[in-house]
């Protein structure tokens, strides 16, 4: 708030008593209700007698004020340059702006105006015009004396702090101070509303100044690298107004502006940086800033190569020691300190969960595990490689973090399953998710192949970047779709399916999650991938006893089962697990429907249904002493 004895107000109103004395006393001016509207005789010869081309005693006149009011002037002035040495509000913007003594006084006189009605009304009649209540500039260069230190080259424009109003003459362009500098002043720090789209600011104790490009890394370890603390952080306005609230804001706050572009600078923002030389600027960019988008100023360049949040980030940002079923980045790990994990008691998992919400909704299907080891029934030695593929992924720590192996091509575990349709593959790929705490991805290749050149890769691209955000399980079903084999160039479309296939094998070897690809046939995958796989499974189909297992476990125990020869269906019919699922809820259903107990006899007509389905004929040998009951049951719906 500004108080009466304020150094910057008492010059302020110095001023204006000497303008308006000038008015009075040297030419003769008095004070009209309607001052401006129009001109009459009176007006017009003092107009006349003030015109710098001809004789006439005004300027004498003013000479002489001025003179009377010189010391009053010279010690206001004295006592503001005094106060702008302190720690005032007012006093910390010039002194972050960089403006000269006329300048900080220029300012001091136009926010005095700008608070008061008074001097408002005072300034109208210096201008003579009610409808000029505001300095304009040809009234500033006249109070300094023909060299006005408001200039399109000078700070205070620059800085953002005043604003030019109005499209008249030059002589009547009105000086407004910036209002967000006016709430500042009295005591209100709410940010630019004109600033960016996601503008966040931090405060320390140190600012700095110069330009650095920083690349590499997350977006939190580059903030790590700027050495300032009092930063205003944001992406390149797109327009003046835009760019006037950043330069303001950070001249008002002392603050350094991290701008992080998500391309090449433009000239016009190279520009504005290049004109707000009091103020400090970062690039932070994954990558390096083309050397013709850098602004011609002195610079220079970071690169930030490991951005892994280490024990300090961790207890900073949760109050713990790091989990090291967790490799998060320091944004990461900033991201999810926000997140509130209940009362849950793997609050971590749950917060890393949330990492990758949001952006794979529309390419992927989320699956939560529900299901474990105990649900799969495999071979021992296939079971055991999935114990072994859930035990790389959780040692990675160990291995590349403790023992310094190199993580080459990168720490991620790429693992492939391949056999027919419903031997278990997805299942297994939810139990290992599970096995490791972590969500399985579902990929859908409807969303994601494109017949549009280039859309493909954009797609996955959000999968892979989504996907490192948070730890997960990216699951790519019918992978041969995808990563299958290149083929020779016959046309434009070989050459860009080439491309994509190109692509993800380039994606693979810098993914430092775990994916697995799921196949039918495993000789239809590209051999540039399967060198890349770390693990892989092969499924085949259940054999008897396999498939006993599997039928037992398909009927809940609540469910009300009688008469259910499991020995049976297991040793007549050689299918897959998937089957033997869809065939025991299908009996469900059909007991369901004549409100009876599960029995072999809807069991056997389930499992018909399914070998309808898959086109397979129904032979005697199979079904032996139930065969009659699946012809009786197919001759009744023909009769129907």
């Amino acid at each position: 708030m500004t108080r009466p004895e304020d150094p910057w107000a008492v010059l302020a109103d110095t001023l204006l008593q000497r303008e308006a004395l000038v008015s009075r006393l040297a030419e003769g001016r008095p004070p009209r209700d309607f001052a401006g509207l129009y001109v009459g005789n009176e007006e017009l010869e003092r107009a006349l007698a003030a015109l710098p081309g001809l004789d006439g005693p005004g300027p004498d006149r003013v000479t002489a004020v001025r003179a009377g009011l010189a010391a009053q002037v010279a010690s206001a002035r004295e006592a503001f340059a005094t106060w702008l040495a302190g720690d005032s509000r007012f006093a910390a913007v010039a002194r972050t702006a960089g403006l000269s003594a006329p300048e900080a006084e220029a300012l001091a006189l136009v926010v005095a105006v700008e608070q008061s009605t008074a001097r408002q009304r005072l300034v109208s009649y210096v201008q003579d015009s009610v409808q000029l209540p505001r300095l304009t500039l040809a009234t500033l260069d006249r109070v300094f004396e023909d060299d006005s230190p408001l200039k399109p080259s000078g700070r205070l424009l620059r800085a953002g702090l005043v604003q030019l109003t109005g499209d008249g003459a030059w002589a009547v362009l009105a000086v407004a101070a910036a209002p967000r500098l006016i709430w500042h002043l009295r005591g209100d720090d709410a940010p630019d509303p004109a600033l960016p789209p996601g503008t966040s600011m931090r405060f320390g104790p140190n600012t700095w100044r110069g330009l650095l490009l920083v690349h590499g890394a997350d977006r939190e370890s580059r903030l790590r690298a700027v050495p300032s603390e009092n930063l205003l952080v944001c992406t390149p306005p797109e327009n003046a107004a835009g760019w006037s609230a950043v330069v303001r804001e950070a001249t008002i706050g002392n603050l350094t502006v991290v701008l992080e572009p998500a391309a090449p600078l433009s000239p016009a923002a190279r520009d504005e940086i290049g004109k707000a030389a009091h103020l400090g600027f970062v690039l932070s960019s994954p990558g390096e800033q083309p050397l013709e988008a850098v602004p011609d100023r002195p610079w220079r360049e970071v690169r930030v190569a490991d951005g892994e949040a280490d024990a300090d980030d961790w207890r900073r940002a949760l109050g713990r020691d790091p989990d090291p079923a967790y490799r998060l980045s320091r944004e990461q790990l900033r991201l999810i300190s926000a997140v509130d994990p209940g009362p849950a008691a793997d609050g971590v998992a749950t917060r890393v969960r949330r990492l990758a919400g949001g952006h794979l909704d529309n390419v992927a299907v989320r699956i939560r595990p529900r299901r474990s080891w105990d649900d799969l029934i495999l071979p021992p030695p296939e079971a055991e490689q999935l114990r072994e593929l859930s035990a790389r992924h959780r040692g990675r720590e160990t291995v590349y973090g403790r023992w310094k192996f190199s993580p080459l091509p990168s720490a991620g575990v790429v693992a492939l399953f391949a056999g027919p349709s419903g031997t278990g593959k997805t299942l297994a790929a939810e139990v290992v998710a599970g096995d490791l705490g972590l969500d399985l991805y579902k990929v859908d290749l409807s969303a994601v192949v494109s017949k549009y050149i280039g859309e493909t890769e954009k797609n996955l691209e959000q999968i892979f970047g989504a996907a490192a955000a948070g730890d997960l399980v990216l699951f790519f079903d019918e992978a041969d779709a995808l990563f299958g084999k290149r083929s020779e160039v016959s046309d434009a479309h070989d050459r860009y399916a080439n491309i994509e296939t190109a692509y993800l094998l380039q994606r693979l070897e810098t993914y430092e999650g775990l994916v697995v690809l799921a196949t039918n046939l495993q000789k239809n995958i590209d051999p540039a991938f399967l060198r890349r796989i770390a693990v892989a499974v092969d499924f085949v189909p259940p054999e008897e006893a396999e498939r006993r297992q599997i039928w037992t476990r398909a009927f809940p125990p609540t469910a009300p089962v009688t008469d259910l020869d499991v020995d049976f269906l297991a040793r007549q019919f050689k299918i897959t697990g998937g089957v033997i699922s869809n065939a025991a809820l299908g009996a469900a259903f059909l007991a369901a429907a004549e409100d009876s107990p599960i029995t072999m006899r809807h069991a056997v007509l389930s499992v018909k249904r399914e070998f309808q389905k898959l086109g397979r004929l129904r032979t005697e040998k199979e079904f032996d002493r139930y065969f009659d009951l699946v012809n009786r049951d197919a001759d009744a719906a023909s009769a129907r």
